[in-house]
């Protein structure tokens, strides 16, 4: 468990302390310092994108936002999203939106971000090509152009780390709302890499009522 000394500080003055080998349960803590950025969402997209750099021996990794809890095997995750689908990376369709032209309003709608630089990101892509999202399209590639985002389960193959890498690209350069840049960084990729399959699971989240 990554933490900044902020956390855990405010984790032991409710009497959350890591015992004496370093651990809060079965969580081995690890505290980092000189955090990249002073934005908080901006510094969580690190281990949510970079995670093969940050575990250089891993085969596989599994991304759940904080709203999340794991309720199985990770290795049953893995075989469910990766190996049955024989895919190298797997991410949830936005179960409202798929269009990046109804995140855009959205984003601003909620103001999630300063709405300059998301409209200074938004006109960046569609004038490298992005066009709007249409599921009646003979050569759709993406069930949806908006993902949920929340969780992800990766192999860390070349592909699956090129796009993560991509898209944390993004997310450095223009506004952390990843959501916005997932279907620009996903069609680059496949324009600039024609010969190379990229194997992506998008599956549909269920919403309880």
């Amino acid at each position: 468990m990554f933490l900044d000394e902020l956390t855990l500080a405010s984790l032991s003055s409710e009497g959350v302390v890591p015992d004496e080998t370093g651990s809060i349960g079965l969580w081995r803590i690890v505290v980092v310092k000189n955090l990249p950025y002073k934005d908080m969402r901006r510094v969580g997209k690190v281990p949510k994108f970079l995670a093969q750099r940050l575990f250089p021996s891993a085969m596989y990794s599994i991304w759940l936002d904080s709203k999340l809890r794991l309720n199985a095997d990770p290795m049953l995750i893995i075989e469910y999203f990766l190996w049955r689908k024989k895919a190298e990376y797997a991410i949830s369709m936005h179960y409202d939106r798929t269009c990046v032209w109804e995140e855009v309003l959205q984003n601003k709608r909620l103001n999630k971000y300063n709405h300059t630089a998301i409209d200074e990101q938004f006109y960046f892509y569609q004038s490298d090509g992005l066009l709007k999202f249409n599921e009646s399209s003979k050569e759709l590639v993406l069930p949806s152009y908006v993902p949920e985002g929340s969780f992800i389960v990766r192999a860390h193959t070349p592909m699956s780390n090129l796009f993560s890498c991509l898209w944390f690209n993004e997310v450095n350069r223009f506004t952390s709302r990843d959501q916005l840049s997932f279907a620009y960084t996903y069609l680059k990729l496949r324009r600039m890499n024609t010969g190379k399959p990229f194997h992506l699971n998008m599956f549909k989240v269920y919403m309880e009522s």
